[in-house]
C-alpha cells in the first residue's frame, strides 16, 4: 500500500489531471506508490470535461466526446473503470459520411457490411482492412506506444509501408470511386495534418480498422465521467488529489522523488527552466503545436435532419464531402488560412444516450480546424456545411455556444493556440516528442518526467501516454530505493 507518513516525501507527485495525467497516477499506486495529483482547475479532466454550456438540461462535452481509442486503450482495459461508475454506450455505427451524390457512407464493425457501401471499391477497402482484423491489440499495442521492437514486426512492417504514404495521393491511387476514398479521407483528418504529408494514411487507416473493432462509443452521463471513473479508482488505490493548485514553480509543489507533469513541452520547459538543461529548455520551447479547432455546442429541439436518416445511427458524422475537398480544406489550415468549406466534425452524443438533453430534444456537438490562435468565429462557415447535408438544421436550433481557438487555450493551457492533440503529430514529431531521447518521456533531470500527449502515441483519450511514463518513472524510483 502507499505510504502515508507526513514525514516522509511522496514518491511521486503528478501535475495535471488530464486522462494521462490519472493513469500515470494510477499506475504508479498500482505499485505501491505514494502519489499525489495537483490541478489547477476547480474540476478534474482536461480534455475530459462535460458542462451546460448552452441550456438548463442539455449536457455538452467541453472538449473530447467520442472515444474509440478509449475502450480500446491497453491502459484503460487493465482498469476496473466499469466498478467506478464508466459506462460505454455503442452505437450501430461508429461514423457516417454524407455525400452530396447518393446515401452517405457507413463505418459498422462488419468489414462485409462496410464495403458493401463502397460500390466497386469494396474489395480493395477489405484488401486494404482485412490483414490487420486477426489479433488487431498486437497491432494497436504496437502503435500506441513509443518507437520500439515491436511484438508484431512483420505486420507491423505491412501497416508502416501503407501507412508511411501522404493519405490524398494513396487513396487516389487504391480507390477509383468517390465513397471510399471519401470515408478514409475522413478518418484522416482526425490527424488535423495536411494531405501530402508522410504517414497520414496511418491515421485514415487507424481510425478505419478502430470501426471494425468496436463501435464508436460515448460515455454516459458525458466524457466528464471517465475523468471520475479514473479519479475514483486512483483513490481507492490510495493517491490523492487536489483541485485549485496553479504551480507557477517546482518549489511550489511538496517533496517528492519524481515529478510527471501532464503539461505542453512550453509548460515544462517553464516550469522546469532552472532544473534542466539550456539546451533541452530551448528544443522544447520549438515544438510545434500545429492548427487549433473552432467548436460549437447546440440545444436543438430535435435530431438533426440529415437528408439520409441513416446518419442518425453513427456517433460520430464527418462532414466535408470528398476527398478532394477535406483535403483542400486541411491543406488551407495548414497554411494559415480559415477554409472557406471545412471539414466538420459531428459527434451525436444525445442521440444513444438520453441524459444529455430534455425528452424529444439533443444536444449538437462540432468542430473545425482552423489556424493556430485563431479568434475569426466559424459558425456560419459550419452551418454552412451541416445545412448542405441537413437542410432544416438551423431551423432546429435553440441556443448555441462557440469556442474559439484562443478560448480553448484559455481554458486548458495544454491546448496551445487551441491545438486539442498535444501538438503535430507529423514524421518530425511523430515518435520524437516533445524533443528526440531514447525515452521520450524522460527529461535530462532524472526527477522530472512528460506524461502528456505531447509523447508517444499523442493525442487521445486512450491514457498511453500516462502509461509510458509511469513505467519510466517507476524505473527511476526503484533504482533510487535499491
Amino acid at each position: 500500500m502507499p505510504r502515508s507518513s507526513q514525514r516522509d516525501p511522496l514518491d511521486a507527485v503528478v501535475i495535471g489531471s488530464g486522462p494521462n495525467g490519472l493513469v500515470a497516477a494510477i499506475e504508479l499506486a498500482r505499485a505501491g506508490r505514494s502519489v499525489m495529483v495537483l490541478e489547477a482547475a476547480d474540476q478534474i479532466g482536461g480534455g475530459l470535461h462535460s458542462a451546460a454550456l448552452t441550456l438548463p438540461g442539455f449536457v455538452h462535452d467541453v472538449c473530447s466526446a467520442c472515444h474509440p481509442m478509449g475502450v480500446l486503450s491497453p491502459a484503460l482495459q487493465s482498469m476496473p473503470l466499469a466498478e467506478h461508475g464508466l459506462r460505454w454506450i455503442f452505437p450501430p455505427a461508429s461514423v457516417a459520411h454524407p455525400l452530396d451524390d447518393g446515401p452517405a457512407v457507413l463505418l459498422r464493425r462488419s468489414l462485409a457490411d462496410t464495403a458493401a457501401e463502397l460500390g466497386a471499391d469494396a474489395r480493395a477497402y477489405e484488401r486494404l482492412i482485412a490483414p490487420f482484423l486477426p489479433r488487431p491489440e498486437v497491432l494497436l499495442g504496437d502503435l500506441l506506444g513509443p518507437l520500439r521492437l515491436p511484438r508484431g514486426p512483420l505486420r507491423m512492417a505491412r501497416f508502416g509501408l501503407q501507412g508511411m504514404l501522404p493519405a490524398a495521393a494513396h487513396f487516389r491511387w487504391r480507390f477509383g470511386g468517390v465513397r471510399a476514398r471519401a470515408l478514409l479521407a475522413g478518418c484522416t483528418a482526425h490527424s488535423i495534418l495536411s494531405f501530402d504529408r508522410l504517414f497520414t494514411s496511418a491515421v485514415g487507416m487507424i481510425f478505419a480498422l478502430t470501426g471494425h473493432l468496436t463501435d464508436w462509443p460515448v460515455a454516459a452521463g458525458g466524457s466528464q465521467s471517465i475523468a471520475d471513473a479514473l479519479a475514483s479508482y486512483l483513490k481507492s488505490l490510495g493517491g490523492t488529489i487536489e483541485t485549485g493548485r496553479l504551480i507557477r514553480s517546482l518549489d511550489d509543489l511538496p517533496p517528492a522523488r519524481v515529478v510527471l507533469l501532464d503539461t505542453s513541452p512550453d509548460q515544462l520547459a517553464r516550469l522546469g527552466e532552472s532544473q534542466l538543461p539550456a539546451g533541452y529548455v530551448r528544443r522544447l520551447r520549438r515544438y510545434r503545436y500545429g492548427p487549433g479547432v473552432f467548436k460549437l455546442d447546440y440545444a436543438l429541439a430535435g435530431p438533426i435532419p440529415w437528408r439520409d436518416p441513416r446518419v442518425l445511427e453513427a456517433s460520430t458524422v464527418h462532414v466535408g464531402g470528398t476527398l478532394d475537398e477535406i483535403a483542400a480544406a486541411e491543406a488551407d489550415v495548414w497554411s494559415g488560412r480559415h477554409a472557406e468549406r471545412p471539414f466538420v466534425m459531428v459527434v451525436q452524443q444525445s442521440q444513444f444516450d438520453a441524459s444529455r438533453a430534455p425528452a424529444g430534444q439533443q444536444t449538437g456537438y462540432m468542430y473545425c480546424h482552423v489556424p493556430a490562435g485563431s479568434d475569426i468565429d466559424q459558425t456560419d462557415a459550419i452551418e454552412r456545411q451541416i445545412e448542405r447535408f441537413a437542410p432544416g438544421f438551423r431551423d432546429l436550433i435553440l441556443a448555441r455556444h462557440a469556442t474559439r481557438a484562443v478560448n480553448f487555450a484559455r481554458l486548458n493551457p495544454n491546448f496551445v493556440g487551441g491545438a486539442v492533440t498535444g501538438g503535430a503529430a507529423d514524421v518530425y514529431q511523430l515518435f520524437t516528442r516533445p524533443v528526440a531521447r531514447l525515452d521520450p518521456y524522460s527529461t535530462p533531470n532524472p526527477r522530472l518526467f512528460l506524461c502528456s500527449a505531447s509523447t508517444p502515441p499523442g493525442g487521445g483519450v486512450h491514457g498511453m501516454c500516462g502509461w509510458f511514463a509511469a513505467r519510466s518513472a517507476l524505473k527511476r524510483l526503484r533504482k533510487a530505493t535499491k
